[in-house]
């Protein structure tokens, strides 16, 4: 068997064989397995592309045509047969490769992707944009079903398929986001499986009548008819059709020979064209085939046993969420959950396996998930929202309009907040305190440890408003230091003469390992656990910067919005004198590595704090 790198990709798969590409793809499956073993990242859907994307790389020529991939975590293979596959060890790691598609990265991607259901409108635009110009490339979207479920998907489909305009929309059916798909969208693909009697029927009459000398045409106008009627009896709901695309399938997603034969024809098709492909997440690994769950997005592992190699320490914060939610809820029979095609990631699995009535899987749709919330909240319920900070992100004017104007005690339980590692850009959640201070009525929250975030979702449920409270992603480490109750506001952990750290959240640690470095170098540096971020302790904060003292705000946030630029406003209108040194993240997105490289990088660990606070007294001096 050839080894990966004795191939000149894509420039081969033009000319191999299908037996040859088999292999290929068994070269592929074992090299994803041993890099990804060792790099983590998303193991289940690239396993269950593969053939998919050899399929489309031997028939189109990524380097002129225009392919984007839905979300994006797919695309390793991608990557590997673009000549990338040498740098591949370097996935997710500081410096290396994207674990996501970056134009910035190769001319063979065409479009940054990471959040869900762009892919239909983003190569919408460039086929309107080829037309308008007069170019001449295919234009290719890759989206699974799981992010069909997500409005601007269904909206980029209308739009495309009212267009007539020549793109094509692979549908990856594995019946799999992170969670099982939901809704009726879901329901509708399971149908649409086992209609391939209607397609080979549909085919062959074209193809036979169309042959009968002078009056095929005729003929097989006047079966039209019959053909649609039969179409609507054997295939309940022709949505794809309805909306204006030629529907293609169901192909079978791991036959190079049959996805490529169906690649031509769509190719060639006129208009838009919908292939639907069915795959299976995780194929070829079978740890991965029993649990794609566990295997979407992980950390390394044993390839033999698949037993993670990551040691834990303590619980992690979504753990702790949802064990407490879970709590809360034995105690109060309004609480119900919602998320969106997350229940395991935010720790949703132990409420819903408590309380299956009262928890709420709407699929990829944050936006209708906070509307659908605000229906609850409007009701007489106390709807608890668990989404990732980057994803709420989706549903800004739901949260605005839908809850926030009308001040519905909707509480928001924002996982991942601050950097989260190696997915990157379109992942950190370093814009939610920036976001969601600016809307009237919405109270914010960010907990030191797993111990206070326990007392602020007890908070949370009993406020008569919309709350957030946002914590970051990993394990929680509690800070062993006495508690002050939640309703005296700002938390006084440390005091000291020379200057003050205001610290939000995660930086609370940095913030106390910082100011013991600065204890053994002669200066007394206080730390202030905000716990509140909107409404902000006006009172603590102006106490804390009398005597014209340094003022430090730390946040894993961006400074602009952020805490940092309030605090600095309350001491400006108080008219306060004092210096500010505001750490934050820099108004850019940050790019992937581990969450200790990326705070070294931007001199937000303990050791940079420490040392900007110095130089800043030493300025001051």
């Amino acid at each position: 068997m050839k080894h990966l790198e004795d191939y000149n990709l894509p420039k081969d798969l033009k000319t191999m064989s299908d037996e040859d590409l088999e292999l290929l793809a068994v070269e592929i499956r074992d090299y994803l397995i041993k890099t990804i073993s060792r790099t983590g990242g998303h193991l289940a859907s690239n396993l269950g592309v593969v053939e998919l994307s050899i399929a489309l790389n031997r028939v189109f020529d990524f380097s002129k045509d225009r392919i984007v991939w839905d979300v994006g975590h797919q695309s390793y293979v991608h990557k590997i047969l673009t000549g990338r596959a040498a740098d591949f060890a370097t996935l997710r790691q500081y410096g290396g490769l994207s674990g996501f598609p970056k134009r910035s990265e190769s001319v063979y991607d065409a479009f940054d992707t990471g959040h869900a259901s762009t892919s239909i409108s983003a190569v919408m635009g460039m086929a309107a944009a080829r037309d308008i110009q007069g170019d001449d490339y295919a234009t290719v979207a890759v989206i699974g079903d799981g992010s069909l479920t997500g409005g601007l998907a269904l909206e980029g489909l209308n739009n495309l398929g009212a267009s007539r305009s020549d793109s094509i929309v692979i549908l990856n059916d594995n019946g799999m986001s992170i969670d099982q798909s939901t809704g009726g969208m879901a329901r509708h693909l399971n149908k649409l499986r086992v209609s391939q009697g209607y397609y080979d029927f549909k085919k062959k009459v074209k193809t036979n009548v169309k042959k009968i000398p002078k009056v095929g045409e005729d003929i097989y106008s006047s079966l039209s008819k019959f053909r649609d009627s039969l179409k609507y009896t054997l295939v309940d709901g022709v949505v794809f059709e309805e909306l204006g695309f030629t529907y293609f399938g169901p192909v079978d997603g791991h036959d190079i020979h049959e996805l490529t034969e169906n690649l031509l024809l769509a190719r060639e098709a006129e208009g838009p064209v919908l292939l639907h492909v069915i795959t299976t997440k995780g194929k070829g690994y079978r740890n991965a085939e029993e649990n794609p769950n566990r295997f979407h997005g992980t950390g390394p592992f044993d390839p033999t046993t698949g037993a993670s190699l990551e040691v834990k320490t303590a619980p992690s914060y979504s753990e702790i969420f949802g064990k407490t939610l879970t709590a809360l809820a034995e105690k109060d029979k309004k609480i119900v959950a919602v998320s969106a095609a997350m229940l395991e990631g935010t720790g949703l699995e132990v409420f819903k396996d408590e309380f299956p009535d009262r928890v709420f899987d709407v699929g990829i749709a944050e936006g209708h998930g906070v509307t659908f919330a605000a229906g609850l909240a409007a009701s007489g319920l106390k709807p608890v929202v668990a989404i990732y900070s980057t994803f709420l992100q989706r549903a800004y004017d739901e949260l605005m309009i839908d809850v926030c104007m009308q001040d519905l005690p909707v509480v928001f339980a924002v996982d991942r907040g601050g950097i989260v590692g190696s997915d990157g850009e379109t992942h950190h959640g370093i814009f939610d305190f920036s976001y969601l201070s600016h809307m009237p009525n919405m109270k914010i929250l960010a907990p030191r440890d797993g111990k206070e975030l326990e007392e602020m979702l007890g908070y949370a449920v009993s406020c008569s408003g919309p709350c957030a409270v946002r914590y970051p992603r990993g394990e929680n480490g509690d800070i062993d230091i006495p508690r002050m109750p939640l309703d005296e506001g700002a938390e006084i952990l440390r005091g000291g003469k020379d200057a003050v750290i205001w610290a939000a959240g995660i930086m609370v640690k940095n913030a106390l390992a910082a100011a013991d470095i600065l204890k053994a170098a002669g200066i007394e540096c206080g730390v202030v656990n905000a716990r509140f971020i909107k409404p902000l302790d006006t009172e603590k904060i102006l106490q804390s910067a009398e005597n014209g003292k340094l003022v430090i705000t730390a946040e894993d946030n961006v400074f602009s919005g952020g805490m940092g630029e309030m605090i600095s406003a309350v001491l400006n209108e108080a008219g306060r004198t004092n210096d500010i040194l505001n750490i934050a993240w820099p108004d850019k997105f940050i790019e992937h590595g581990t969450c200790g490289e990326l705070y070294k990088v931007y001199k937000m660990d303990a050791e940079s704090i420490a040392g900007r606070i110095s130089g800043r007294l030493e300025r001051k001096a």
